[in-house]
């Protein structure tokens, strides 16, 4: 009988990892509908799995996904490694500072938001915070995109911009001034981060602008001459000025985004 049930619990693992395979991320409820099994059966499969390695949870939505070391069958997207190694760090993060992150990835014409602790902030909430894994959001408006297009290489940048330079969007227009997005950017270099500008409110990449009352810094995940995205820090913007939050909570960010790179590249972090 313990041969039969370790042999039946082995082959539930196996459809609960052939079901993150075969989609990117899933909720719990979307696993139970992928399998069968049975919820409080699924809770303690998915945690064996995690421990084991194999399984981790988005730290946004609490989503699983199949890790790193278990992902042969679905075609990798090399953004998958890096909100994976990012989700942890950014945990930590918002426990040291109170305020939440978010990182977020190149998309082409916009970047895209891949994890984001907003969810573990408990004392944070706003009726405009937008939450969503995938929402896109403006490369010259926002922090997170001039922090990413100031550090990544030249060649790369200029794809961006001539890619922007085609679009019909409002928020795309600052793309046609190129003295102004190369003082925007220096200036970005020179400060070591990424903020809105001032135009920019919040919402997402062609969706109307909404205050949100919020302000942000941004970093690179700068990995020698490589950029693998940009995480930030949001805070309500009336508590404190850019310059204030900055002095206090910029070298935290940046600790970060150090872990999170030397994850990527394999080695410990530093304690």
């Amino acid at each position: 009988m313990a041969k039969s049930d370790t042999i039946r619990g082995l082959r539930r693992g196996l459809e609960v990892l052939k079901a993150l395979q075969a989609n990117s991320i899933l909720s719990l409820h979307e696993v139970y509908l992928a399998t069968g099994i049975s919820k409080p059966s699924l809770l303690r499969i998915l945690h064996t799995l995690e421990d084991a390695g194999m399984v981790s949870r988005r730290l946004a939505d609490g989503h699983y996904r199949i890790s790193t070391v278990a992902r042969t069958a679905r075609k990798r997207d090399r953004y998958d490694r890096v909100a994976e190694a990012a989700a942890p760090v950014l945990d930590r993060l918002c426990q040291k500072v109170s305020w939440p992150s978010d990182l977020f990835v190149p998309a082409g014409d916009h970047m895209e938001r891949r994890e984001s602790s907003r969810s573990q902030a408990h004392h944070f909430s706003h009726p405009s915070y937008m939450t969503r894994i995938g929402q896109p959001v403006n490369w010259l408006l926002t922090g997170v995109g001039r922090a990413y297009l100031a550090f990544c290489p030249v060649q790369e940048r200029d794809a961006i911009i001539k890619t922007l330079r085609k679009s019909d969007q409002f928020q795309d227009q600052l793309a046609r001034d190129q003295r102004r997005i190369e003082r925007v950017l220096a200036e970005t270099r020179a400060r070591g981060y990424g903020t809105r500008d001032p135009s920019f409110v919040g919402g997402g990449y062609r969706q109307p602008s909404q205050d949100d009352g919020l302000a942000g810094i941004a970093v690179p995940l700068l990995d020698r001459t490589r950029v693998h995205g940009s995480i930030n820090l949001l805070w309500i913007r009336t508590a404190l000025t850019v310059e204030e939050f900055a002095a206090r909570y910029l070298g935290d960010l940046k600790t970060a985004a150090s872990e999170i790179v030397r994850s990527l590249q394999g080695r410990a972090p530093r304690r």
